[in-house]
């Protein structure tokens, strides 16, 4: 394997020690490098480490400082940092197995791929592998890595495994804060049933694929337009960044008969034949509401 693993060292299960490697599971996508340029003479703008008093100084000199009092500090140099004794920083422990349910997806920061160091190792990876497999458990445990200490999760991914960073209690904000102003009012179960079948509508298999970056492909429209227009500026979309109200029930309703395809007149004609007098039973009976169809290829939830 070309790439070079972020991390090497030995995951531990009880008296077990697996040998592994990982390696980052995601890479940067498309993105625009803007640089900050000076508009009247049109050159990059840089940047220079500088010292009051002193003036510029050299890479070489500055070390990570920690103020311990106003403009006292104790110095460290990388090395110190990355030497600093914690076991987690060649060993995984995996303390702890949970049901994959039980992590809010919120905690979850960047996954890795795991695999054995050396074919030695191989053996009790695939027995780790197949374990959390039928057991439906994610391990749990603490790894250092990159001047950090993290909380992990691991568990299978197809012949091998995937590790997810986590984030601690303290770096997640209580939803609570946020939620407390919306009401505990029931939906509408009419309005709920449309919301609920069109969701089965549009139910399928995710595909990655599908979606692009469609932000650094307006971008790189807008750049080469201006090269046209040779800097003239150009504003595409005029319209104030105003966030639209919410619409009433009525429009809530017709905006959901017509993502469902039935703003069409014989809903209208429906309507009035339930409310005529003399409606025979059997009329009655096909103005009932048919059972969503689930779409075609979609999965049941």
């Amino acid at each position: 394997m070309a790439a070079r693993p972020t991390w090497r060292g030995i995951i531990k299960l009880a008296l077990v020690s697996i040998p592994v490697e990982i390696y980052p599971a995601t890479k940067s996508g498309k993105s625009i490098a803007f640089h900050q340029v000076h508009e009247p003479s049109g050159k990059r703008v840089r940047y220079e480490k500088v010292v009051p008093g002193i003036g510029p100084v050299d890479r070489d000199e500055i070390l990570k400082g920690y103020e311990v009092s106003k403009g006292n500090y104790v110095l460290l140099d990388p090395e110190e940092i990355e030497k600093v004794k914690l076991e987690s920083r060649k060993t995984l422990d995996l303390t702890q197995f949970v049901e994959l349910t039980d992590i809010d997806p919120i905690y979850y920061d960047k996954p890795y791929y795991v695999v054995p160091a050396d074919d030695l190792a191989e053996e009790a990876f695939v027995v780790l592998r197949d374990a959390l497999k039928k057991t439906k458990k994610v391990g749990i445990g603490q790894l250092a890595m990159r001047g950090q200490e993290y909380v992990v999760s691991l568990k299978p991914c197809g012949r091998g495994m995937v590790l997810e960073t986590l984030r601690y209690a303290d770096e997640v904000n209580r939803a609570g804060s946020y939620f407390r102003d919306i009401g505990d009012a029931k939906p509408d179960a009419d309005l709920l049933d449309m919301a609920e079948t069109l969701i089965e509508k549009k139910t399928s298999d995710f595909d990655a694929k599908e979606f692009e970056n469609r932000y650094i492909d307006a971008l790189k429209k807008l750049i080469a337009e201006k090269q046209k227009k040779k800097g003239k500026r150009i504003i595409q979309d005029e319209e104030p960044d105003r966030i639209p109200k919410g619409s009433n029930v009525i429009d809530l309703m017709a905006a959901l008969k017509k993502s469902l395809g039935d703003d069409k007149k014989p809903a209208a004609k429906r309507e009035t034949s339930k409310r005529s007098a003399p409606a025979k039973p059997a009329a009655r009976r096909t103005t009932k509401k048919a059972p969503p169809k689930r779409a075609a290829g979609g999965r049941g939830r």
